[in-house]
Parts: structure tokens; sequence; C-alpha cells
């Protein structure tokens, strides 16, 4: 008798098995079907920008590359002046990356730490502020930096993309300090620091990854910000989301040239990635747990 029980919990526990396993296969299908979705617009972007000119406007176009050139990409730097762009959107993206995630970790520490009067309010006004589509506010704000004199200025532009990217750093990195147990501030103040000195040597490494995941994801908005950067700023100031729109004249779009600029434009953000990418998965995953 017991070796029929034996018998049969060595069939069930085979059938689980089986039945995770096959579940861990589905799951990974669906984790491949994501990739090839997500992936084969950056593929194709990359693949035009490589292909002759007149292969890129071809009909019945080939998913493999047919032929490699670098003309595309000689002829995206003739057409339009490529650094001052690319030079204004990185001045732009480091400003706003830099005061937002000061400002906005300053503001979640308030939100996160202390109780004040009205505290739910902010985090309400917080939420609400993203919820307000950017085209809505596009001519209230043409007329608030044209009265600041702001208007087709750097610092205008800076000015503005905080409006949005703000709200964005101080929630989330609320989520990240929220994680990091207020224990471990009281033991550093019982062992002779400051708040400030508490902040500093404790919650400030731990919240470091936290901080680099922001940050990207901030730099990333920033960097590929149009309306604004259309609407705002003249073509002696233009970023370069909007210098792509050289690419489009009355003749017709050039689509390989233009292929291979939003090719030169991704390689900032690719640098970025490569180089913080392990601080990003700590970050994400820190603040994926709580808050």
């Amino acid at each position: 008798m017991s070796g029929t029980s034996g018998i049969s919990g060595a069939g069930a526990g085979a059938t689980g098995g089986r039945r995770r396993s096959g579940a861990r296969s589905g799951w990974n299908l669906v984790g491949l079907l994501v990739f090839f979705v997500v992936g084969f617009p950056v593929y194709w972007m990359v693949n035009t920008a490589f292909k002759p000119a007149k292969d890129a406007i071809d009909p019945d176009p080939s998913l493999l590359p047919t032929g490699l050139t670098l003309s595309n990409f000689r002829r995206a730097l003739d057409i339009a002046d490529f650094w001052g762009p690319v030079g204004r959107s990185l001045i732009v993206s480091v400003s706003v990356v830099a005061i937002g995630v000061v400002v906005g970790m300053l503001a979640a520490l308030a939100i996160s730490r202390f109780a004040f009067r009205g505290r739910k309010i902010v985090i309400v006004g917080i939420l609400a502020v993203q919820m307000i589509p950017l085209v809505a506010m596009i001519i209230p704000v043409f007329l608030l930096l044209n009265d600041l004199d702001q208007y087709d200025k750097l610092t205008g532009l800076i000015i503005t993309y905080l409006t949005f990217i703000l709200p964005f750093t101080v929630w989330t990195l609320r989520g990240f300090i929220v994680n990091i147990p207020r224990e471990l501030e009281e033991a550093a103040m019982v062992d002779g620091c400051s708040r400030t000195g508490a902040f500093v040597r404790v919650v400030f490494p731990l919240l470091a990854p936290g901080m680099v995941a922001t940050s990207v994801y901030a730099f990333i908005q920033a960097w590929n910000e149009y309306l604004y950067a259309l609407m705002l700023m003249s073509q002696q100031n233009q970023t370069a989301t909007v210098w792509l729109g050289n690419f489009t004249t009355k003749h017709g779009t050039e689509y390989a040239p233009m292929m291979a600029g939003a090719t030169m434009m991704a390689v900032p953000i690719v640098v970025l990635f490569l180089f913080v990418q392990r601080k990003m998965a700590a970050g994400l995953t820190a603040g994926a747990v709580k808050g």
C-alpha cells in the first residue's frame, strides 16, 4: 500500500514538473514575442539607415539588408547642422536631469519622511499633474515664457521640461525612499549623526541605484521630447528631435537619411544605458517591492 502511495506521489511530482516546465516555456515564448515586437522598429530603423536610398522606398522591401552604405549618414550630416541641435539637446537634457533629480530627491524625502499639513494633497497633486496631456498646456506655457522673456531660449525650454519631469522624479524617488527603513536613519542618529549626516551616510548610498534609474528615464523623456521643442524654439535653436524634420521637404521625405539621423540620435541613449545598466537593474528591483 505504501509502495503504491510512493508511486502515486512520484507520478504527481513528475506531472507537476512537466506543468511548470510547460508554463516556463510558454512564458519564454511570450517574452520572445514581446522582444521581437518591441525590437523590430529599432532593427528596421538601423537596417534602413544602411540601405541605399532607392532601396529604402522600395514598395517590396527586404527584411534583410541587401547592400550596406554609409552615404545616408553623410547625407544626414550635410543636409543641416547636426552637432548644433545635438549639443543643445544634451545641454537641455543634462540640465533637466540634474535639477530634476536634486529637487525631486529633496521633495521625495520630505514627503516620505516628514508629516506635515497638506502632505496627502501634495501627493495627489503630483499624480494629477502627470495626468494632464502636454498638448493641453502648450498655449499657457508659450504665453508665460513670452512674458518672462524666455521664448526661444534654452533656459525657457529647461524650465518647461521640469514641469513634467519633476512630478515624475518626485513620485519615482518617493517609492525608493519608502523602501529604506527609518530604523537605519534612527540608528545612525543614535550613534551621533545629525539628520543630514544620517541621510548622506546611510540613505543616500541605498538610494543611489534608484536615482540612476530615475535619471535615465528622465533623460530619455527630455531627449525625445518633440512638441515643446518644436513650438518654443526657432529653427536656429532647434533640438535634435526637431532637426529630423529637415528631411521632409516639398520634394518628399528622404527616409534613408532620416533613419540614419535617428540612429545617430539613439547613440547617446544606448551609451548611457551601457554605462548604468547594472545600477538600473538594481534600482528597478529596489523600487518594485513597496511604495
